[in-house]
């Protein structure tokens, strides 16, 4: 722990949308999971925020790797106890961060609990993300993280075409965009998605686990876009160098993934997966 910084407390706690547990990790002395309705949310460090439990999000930050050295500006839809922008601001100092969160008493808790005050430059707008983005300037962020779930859910007015235009509106014309989505057989939701980002966006890449990739697993698949070129042979080698060894599909290949599928737009009646029971059970 850093001097100074209080001993989180594990326990359930009441927050404005139900309750969360925190969890602590028995093998790494200051690892700590936010879990809510028994669906693990959030893993932090709070020694090592380079330490990233989770693949998916080992995923997210190798793309984030790859841009520009330098500090970045972000905008994070989605808040949790801000495992993305702790990494950011360890790996590249001076970055900046603004984070929607429409849960306001569990920003609360992760201040508290969690140390979310030493995180430098961050900013936190109690909003849900259509709402919250709204409040955000054109050309103003470099990085976009879209990693919002209601459980282990995406909220499908996160996924579509008028959302999506507003998130390009915030990013830089160098920007890059990223996106969690979770799916399971057949990857129906995955596959509509990406004819709505790449609709938007002129690069596109899909970077998951080869079992989720081929729709046999339900699980976590992250997209990177751009309007500038991503530097696809540098995100292959490194999933493919990680533990679960990730695939990386662009170009051809995601054309083919996609095989047609429709865009998602506002009112369409498109229901976001829900896992099976046996995924966190």
């Amino acid at each position: 722990m850093a001097r100074g910084q209080r001993e989180p407390m594990p326990g359930r706690y009441p927050v404005t949308f139900g309750e969360v547990e925190l969890l602590r990790d028995l093998d790494r002395q200051d690892g700590w999971v936010l879990s809510k309705d028994g669906v693990p949310q959030s893993y932090i460090d709070l020694q090592d925020p380079t330490f990233l439990e989770f693949e998916y999000v080992r995923l997210m930050a190798d793309v984030i790797d790859v841009m520009d050295d330098g500090p970045l500006s972000c905008l994070h839809v989605g808040g949790g106890a801000c495992s993305i922008p702790r990494y950011v601001s360890a790996t590249r100092p001076g970055s900046r961060h603004i984070v929607l969160e429409p849960d306001g008493l569990l920003v609360n808790l992760v201040r508290e609990q969690l140390d979310l005050r030493s995180v430098p430059k961050l900013k936190v707008i109690v909003a849900g993300g259509r709402e919250g983005t709204q409040k955000v300037w054109d050309d103003s962020a470099d990085l976009v993280v879209l990693d919002a779930f209601t459980a282990a859910t995406m909220p499908v007015e996160l996924a579509t075409t008028e959302y999506l235009a507003d998130l390009a509106r915030v990013l830089r014309p160098t920007g890059t965009l990223l996106i969690n989505i979770a799916d399971g057989k057949g990857l129906a939701f995955a596959r509509r998605l990406l004819a709505t980002v790449t609709a938007a966006y002129g690069h596109v890449a899909l970077l998951a686990e080869p079992a989720i990739m081929r729709g046999r697993r339900f699980g976590n698949l992250i997209v990177a876009a751009s309007r500038t070129a991503l530097p696809v042979d540098l995100l292959t080698r490194r999933a493919a160098g990680g533990l679960t060894q990730a695939r990386c599909v662009y170009g051809e290949a995601l054309t083919n993934f996609v095989a047609g599928a429709a865009p998602i737009r506002d009112g369409d009646p498109v229901l976001a997966p829900v896992p099976p029971p046996s995924v966190f059970g």
